[in-house]
């Protein structure tokens, strides 16, 4: 497939979008290929190319469990072990917990532990103030018991490895995976970004304009808390050299069989888009006849997307700069580059139709610790909303991102547990229902998180 026609592709589909900018690349058969469209600024216009730096938010996650590996490769980590042999000084909320969480729970996100803490700097910014802020953190299961996407367990993933190296976490990750590979535009602090072209993020008011996005990497600058979970800043080109060492021999820093290791499933997934499992922090999915890898993320007003295909050798990383299309625009891009490219089609599950019934036994509120979840029946349909809980909100000292309005949701054929969202800024979003003994619905997944239900809704 020639450049032209996915030039042709990138440059509609960001129209369509109404996206400013978008940076994307391709690696097939070890060749790469870039294409980008748009400006990096509404107000102060640059062209946007394969180096200009976007927020990459939780594809972070995979250069913290790399790092992580990379450890254990050197005997200074055991993923098997308590994360209090590295971190002593740990305490949740459930003391037991705190003494069986392992590091492989902390990177396949089956430690129990709930989404995040919002606003947990403060005046103290670092990560280990952070994870002294953890005690105040639900938990939503035991741990190993199953899998919920959590933001707090990747930062504290984090602090083990400033404990076990004795460098801030910006610097050993550099050490160790950063500088080796030669990602010389991939950085954390926001005074290399400065120096550099980049992307400015922005996000679409109800009335259809679009306003500036901010803070940029949606916490504040010097926040350092969220960094291993969230706060690299990268750009096409390195991606492209990221994914093109996970689909390698591991370059002198990781062996084949620890990189083999990160892409195989260590916990199984349920109806849910991201993926059918985690490897070591690796989303892994399958789409038509191939087996894919990848990792997304969503920030304030930015987005970005890495799948890697490995038994085809293949890559494509998308990012945009505008919420909430930017995650529509991204998807549409892998999907096109996958079917025009390796013959591969992905299409959604279609619904089955509305089951009173079904909408009234799901309908209510759901939560976790930042954020309220919306469902919603009027006797003729069924719509899901989340958002920011409005105290949190409130409390913020800092902009956060606008709220997902409701939209309309269905379930999906088989046992009446697995919905998809069909419209609005999640659409294609698949997750499913939890139930109790007694068949009541207790919680609701969505990307990868569990979301409990309120009480009394």
């Amino acid at each position: 497939m020639s450049q032209d026609a996915l030039s042709e592709f990138v440059a509609a589909t960001a129209e369509e979008f109404g996206i400013p900018g978008v940076s994307v690349g391709v690696l097939m058969d070890g060749q790469e290929m870039y294409v980008s469209h748009g400006v990096t600024s509404l107000g102060q216009p640059l062209p946007v190319d394969e180096r200009t730096l976007f927020p990459v938010a939780s594809v972070t996650k995979t250069v913290t469990a790399t790092a992580l590996m990379r450890l254990a490769e050197q005997g200074k980590v055991e993923l098997t072990a308590p994360v209090r042999r590295y971190v002593p000084e740990l305490k949740l909320v459930d003391e037991s917990a705190a003494e069986k969480i392992t590091v492989l729970n902390l990177l396949n996100h089956t430690a129990g532990l709930d989404w995040n803490l919002i606003d947990a700097d403060g005046d103290d910014t670092s990560l280990a103030a952070f994870v002294a802020k953890m005690a105040e953190l639900e938990m939503i299961a035991p741990p190993g018991t199953r899998a919920s996407y959590s933001q707090a367990g990747y930062n504290l993933a984090g602090r083990v490895i400033e404990k076990v190296t004795g460098q801030d976490f910006e610097q050993a990750v550099a050490a160790l995976v950063l500088e080796p590979l030669g990602l010389s535009n991939t950085f954390f602090d926001l005074d290399d970004v400065m120096i550099r072209p980049f992307a400015v993020g922005y996000n679409r008011d109800e009335d259809g304009a679009l306003r500036t996005a901010g803070p940029w990497k949606a916490f504040k600058a010097g926040a350092r808390g969220n960094n291993p979970g969230g706060g690299m800043v990268s750009c096409a080109a390195d991606l492209l050299r990221w994914a093109r060492f996970h689909l390698g021999a591991g370059d002198g820093v990781l062996s084949a069989e620890a990189l083999r290791a990160m892409r195989t499933q260590t916990v199984e997934l349920r109806g849910s888009t991201l993926g059918d499992g985690f490897g070591i922090c690796w989303f892994l999915r399958g789409v038509d006849d191939v087996r894919t890898i990848g990792h997304g993320g969503s920030g304030n007003g930015q987005f970005a997307e890495l799948l890697l295909v490995p038994e085809r050798n293949f890559a494509v990383v998308s990012l945009a700069n505008s919420g909430p299309d930017g995650y529509q625009f991204n998807q549409a891009v892998t999907r096109w580059a996958l079917e025009h490219h390796l013959g591969v089609v992905e299409r959604d599950p279609e619904p089955v139709p509305y089951d009173a019934a079904q909408a009234r036994a799901v309908a209510g509120r759901y939560e976790i610790d930042a954020m309220n979840l919306d469902i919603a029946t009027d006797g003729s349909g069924i719509t899901l909303a989340v958002g920011i809980k409005p105290e949190i909100r409130a409390a913020s000292q800092t902009e956060m991102p606008p709220d997902y309005p409701p939209a309309a949701m269905g379930f999906l054929p088989g046992d009446g547990h697995e919905y998809i969202i069909t419209e609005g800024g999640l659409k294609g979003q698949r997750g499913f229902f939890t139930l109790d003994g007694d068949g009541a619905v207790i919680g609701v997944d969505l990307a990868g998180r569990l979301f409990s239900r309120a009480k009394g809704a």
